[in-house]
């Protein structure tokens, strides 16, 4: 008897994580599809599961795969993340963009923060927000959440609202890039230090040439690599915070272990994969495919928590928040790299 409901937990684990794999399935060809294309798969992922949550209620029976998927797999995507971080370009070309991305991750999470305090803004998902602005999207809201403990709510809505805004900013982008008077390179460096993700960079830099889209991407990748010191920096600033709260309390919060993977797996994308072993083009394809992949799995698992209703009426204040500070943040580094 026990044999049997061992077997059957099995099967339902198995059904949960591939519940999460067939939505991110459909998500992913959703991007294919005119108009979606613009959103990409993660976010089509997100919005077919919170859907899917308010019009079936959460699929209780299949809760530990999908637990799976939203946890597990969303560590293993920052993990295989760090491949895209090329450590070495950053730190011999990039030092100067490096410390203007460290002076932007700071002033946006101030300013944010300051904004939400005054617009009253729900905390936990507007600091995702903050840090997703600063840093690299969806992966810094990723990385940051299982540091901060937020809720699967609110890591799901982060994730979306981020994609979803930073999207539109890269649009706008370039829309107006024809009209203005910034040259090709400026114009890349302030699409890498000034857009949300990675996915956005590409999207407004692109059609200004190769040479803007490389250096954008480097600007980009300085949020990247700025990434890991801003983990830990949360990490002790969570460990500080809950010791205040009570001198008897010896909770700490966990050591984030898949930062150590992130790191090496950027050290081995560094200086290791098409140095010593040799790397195809393909193969870069597929690992980035991968990746992505793999955290639209583990959205989909927490767009599941999302309750809309409650999110729509928890998350005005923090987009208004995220819009005003995206916006300062465009005209402020547009104006300083003019």
């Amino acid at each position: 008897m026990r044999m049997n409901d061992s077997f059957n937990k099995i099967l339902l684990w198995i059904g949960g994580v591939l519940f999460t794999f067939l939505i991110a399935l459909i998500g992913y060809g959703l991007a294919f599809i005119p108009g979606f294309n613009r959103l990409g798969q993660m976010s089509c992922a997100i919005i077919l599961a919170i859907a899917y949550r308010q019009i079936f209620g959460y699929p209780r029976q299949i809760q530990a795969g999908i637990q799976f998927s939203s946890k597990v797999l969303l560590r293993l995507a920052i993990v295989l993340y760090g491949l895209k971080l090329n450590i070495g370009l950053v730190l011999s070309q990039g030092l100067g963009l490096l410390l203007q991305d460290a002076i932007i991750i700071m002033s946006v999470i101030i300013v944010m923060m300051l904004l939400a305090k005054r617009l009253k803004a729900e905390t936990s998902l507007s600091l995702l927000l903050a840090i997703g602005t600063g840093v690299c999207g969806a992966a810094a809201i990723a990385a940051a959440s299982p540091i901060l403990k937020s809720k699967d709510e609110d890591t799901a809505l982060g994730v979306g609202i981020i994609a979803l805004v930073g999207t539109i900013f890269a649009i706008i982008y370039t829309v107006v890039r024809p009209f203005l008077p910034i040259s090709p390179l400026h114009y890349g460096i302030w699409s890498g230090v000034s857009l949300h993700e990675l996915a956005h960079v590409v999207l407004a830099a692109a059609p200004a040439g190769q040479d803007p889209l490389a250096i954008a991407l480097l600007a980009k990748l300085g949020r990247v690599f700025l990434l890991i010191p801003l983990c830990f920096i949360l990490m002790f600033w969570m460990n500080k915070n809950q010791m205040s709260v009570s001198a008897t309390s010896k909770s700490k919060i966990s050591f984030p272990w898949f930062l150590i993977g992130f790191i090496i797996m950027s050290i081995i994308g560094s200086y290791i994969l098409g140095v010593y072993i040799p790397v195809s083009p393909t193969f870069n394809a597929t690992m980035t495919q991968l990746t992505t992949f793999t955290l639209t799995m583990a959205m989909t698992g927490l767009g599941l928590n999302v309750n809309l209703h409650d999110a729509l009426t928890k998350a005005f204040r923090p987009l208004l928040a995220m819009t005003f500070t995206s916006i300062l943040l465009s005209i402020a580094t547009y104006f300083f790299n003019y």
